[in-house]
């Protein structure tokens, strides 16, 4: 434990809080004097003191002492500056580490498949992302008419770890992480706010990147490509969303309003409304395609009271339990036919720290650090697992 450590993790922590140094001091029960020379690492806090700052930053005390590894091999990217940048870097990379000494304590070192995937791509001279996300199916070992019904579970089950994060800022949607950091992984923000659709996009988005763009994986560069996030899109909807069985799916509904159509396509894909809306104004030429817009957003307001839908709104969204935290907390959103929590859930994570408690390699306490959660709940969590 080093000064210089406590010091940066302070003021990391508390600026992702968003608290000055006078509250913090104050909540702590310190003198602003004194917890400055604390953030600035002058002095070295005794342990009473470190607890009561972990306990006004709602923290565990380990995160207040542990030095933070660095990660490189990454790609983590946003149109506006994020604040929190550094605590999520930090947060991943707690995770990471957490999740590699439990793989390693099992003897459970996952090996990922997309190194086939990388080698066919690199000596292809194709840029066809229609292909590519087809490709990618088949090698998950999806069917060309099969929709991805649990995202999470299934890039678990190709080796990439899976994270949910909550970051109160929609500029920022995931990021992932190169296997040279410990991954293959996806880091995806489960934010209250976000709808689920939402967090299954990102999901299929970060897969585009790392089989898209590997190479320009670099935790200094914080700058959109816009050419490269526009190739993650359009691999993300091919791959949730194949053309034929879109096309099949879109054409069955002909009949119906745009408002019904969209909302029911949507619900076989398991995407937002302005996914489903983008990929049918591709049909059409370019200038016609804000007519379908403002037609769905008048239809739209006549079905919600003169309530325009806005971007992050999926009324009546899918369960959250696919997707989820087991104990996060979300008021749902208002997508059209919406998801809903376990419409995005990791399993792998979970499944190594039940066998590690069972079989006595970690303890309840530490299980609770890995999982996020307090001792009460890993406790509440370790008495359901009867079967």
């Amino acid at each position: 434990m080093t000064n210089q450590t406590i010091s940066a993790n302070l003021l990391r922590i508390r600026k992702d809080k968003g608290m000055t140094q006078e509250i913090l001091a104050e909540n702590a029960g310190l003198s602003r004097g004194a917890y400055r020379s604390l953030e600035k690492g002058r002095s070295l806090p005794r342990g009473d003191t470190l607890k009561s700052l972990a306990l006004a930053l709602e923290v565990p005390l380990k995160d207040l002492l542990s030095p933070v590894r660095t990660l490189n091999r990454v790609r983590f990217r946003s149109l506006k500056r994020l604040k929190s940048r550094d605590q999520v870097l930090a947060e991943v990379t707690r995770w990471l580490c957490d999740f590699s000494d439990l793989e390693g304590l099992l003897g459970e070192k996952g090996e990922h498949d997309l190194k086939p995937l990388w080698k066919a791509f690199q000596s292809s001279n194709s840029r066809n992302i229609e292909a590519i996300a087809g490709k990618v199916r088949e090698h998950f070992g999806l069917s060309e008419r099969e929709p991805v019904h649990d995202i999470s579970g299934l890039l678990e089950s190709v080796g990439i770890k899976v994270y949910s994060l909550q970051v109160a800022n929609d500029a920022f949607m995931g990021l992932s992480v190169s296997e040279e950091d410990g991954g293959p992984a996806v880091i995806i923000n489960t934010w209250e706010r976000l709808p689920v659709e939402t967090w299954i996009f990102s999901a299929a988005h970060e897969l585009g990147h790392l089989l898209l763009h590997i190479g320009s994986y670099d935790v200094t560069e914080d700058k959109e490509d816009k050419n490269q996030e526009s190739e993650a899109d359009m691999f993300a909807s091919y791959f949730l969303m194949p053309e034929d069985v879109f096309l099949k799916e879109w054409n069955d509904t002909a009949g119906l309003p745009l408002y019904d159509r969209v909302l029911k396509v949507k619900r076989v894909f398991r995407v937002s409304w302005r996914t489903i809306l983008f990929r049918v104004s591709q049909l059409i030429p370019e200038h016609q395609r804000r007519f379908v817009w403002q037609r769905f957003n008048q239809e739209s307001k006549v079905r919600r009271n003169g309530r325009a839908l806005l971007k992050h709104d999926e009324p009546d969204g899918i369960e959250k339990e696919v997707y989820n935290d087991i104990y996060s907390s979300r008021s749902l959103g208002a997508e059209p036919e919406g998801l809903g929590p376990h419409d995005f859930q990791e399993d792998r994570l979970y499944r190594l720290v039940r066998r590690a408690v069972e079989g006595e390699v970690i303890s309840l306490s530490r299980a609770s650090e890995v999982l996020r959660i307090s001792l009460s709940n890993m406790r509440e969590l370790s008495a359901s697992w009867i079967l």
